[in-house]
């Protein structure tokens, strides 16, 4: 089969399609057939070489968390679900390879039918990844929630969690995505310079919460917030611990959570059972910034590496 892979560290070119020997479904998880499949940002720097002292990489390092498609392979133990259903999951940390035309999902649920393929193939993490913050925070209904970095792939689906949950969300983004985030339900604002003052401005009665997405303004953050315990961050900001601020990841059990200084939290896999009732109500959608055939991936990551993306990239198959 085909699938997503680096044999070095370096620039977007370094990865390539190859060929590779299919995996199968194990105990406890299905194999997909798989449509479209997500780009990770964390996987940028990855390959970047610029975690190497952080993330063990053994090549050659297969790309991809999560993936929708249709189930070829039931493993032993699984419930549920049957061949020719269509699905959207993830696979392990560890195990990654999502970005393949057969991947392994160990968590996944039924592919919602108002998604598109490609809206699925990057839901999986996003919603994941959003739901363990939000749960970590304890964001309920009647607080106000500051989304930092609210345009991209996370933040976007973290943004619409929020408010299911009844919580007021502000989000920080480029003067010309404020108006998608008020399609989202968040109240906009910019960020950099000056953020602490305007969200006061917003919300004169404070901040609960603060879910940072994009990194580098820590220390506006915490202020905002007014405790570093009510901060936590998913960027790749190793100076948290040094703020009080919870880095929030799932890495896998080999060592890397000792590397990145915070233990990893567990991860919220429920999430992907709230994305399909939300969906079905027309109240979850999954905004995909582009969508590149496979053998386009040089062309994901560069897209990716900009930061500028609104909503997910994902690959289609």
């Amino acid at each position: 089969m085909r699938a997503v892979r680096f044999t070095e560290f370096g620039p977007p070119d370094v990865v390539h399609v190859a060929e590779v020997e299919a995996p199968h479904a194990r105990p406890g998880t299905v194999r997909v057939a798989v449509r479209a499949s997500g780009v990770s940002p964390g996987e940028m720097h990855i390959r970047s070489g610029a975690f190497r002292d952080v993330v063990p990489t053994t090549f050659p390092w297969l790309t991809g968390f999560d993936a929708a498609g249709v189930v070829d392979e039931v493993g032993d133990d699984v419930t549920g679900v049957a061949v020719g259903d269509e699905v959207f999951g993830m696979t392990t940390t560890a195990g990654r390879a999502a970005n393949a035309d057969f991947a392994v999902l160990t968590a996944w649920a039924a592919k919602p039918g108002g998604w598109s393929w490609e809206e699925a193939g990057g839901a999986a993490g996003a919603v994941e990844t959003a739901t363990r913050v939000l749960d970590r925070l304890a964001v309920q209904a009647g607080q106000t929630v500051l989304i930092q970095g609210a345009a991209g792939g996370v933040g976007a689906v973290a943004v619409q969690l929020a408010v299911a949950r009844g919580a007021t969300v502000i989000g920080t983004a480029r003067e010309g995505n404020h108006e998608f985030l008020r399609s989202l339900g968040a109240v906009p604002t910019t960020y950099g310079d000056g953020l602490v003052e305007r969200v006061r401005t917003l919300a004169p009665s404070g901040v609960d919460a603060v879910f940072d997405c994009a990194g580098g303004s820590l220390p506006d953050l915490i202020a905002i917030a007014g405790d570093p315990a009510r901060v936590v961050t998913i960027a790749p900001d190793f100076t948290a611990a040094a703020h009080g601020v919870h880095m929030s990841h799932g890495a896998p059990a080999d060592g890397t959570a000792d590397a990145v200084g915070a233990p990893a939290d567990p991860l919220a896999v429920r999430g992907l059972a709230i994305a399909v009732a939300l969906a079905a109500e027309g109240r979850l959608r999954v905004p995909v910034a582009a969508a590149f055939p496979l053998d386009e991936v040089v062309a994901a990551h560069e897209l990716c590496e900009t930061r500028h993306a609104r909503g997910k990239i994902v690959l289609v198959h």
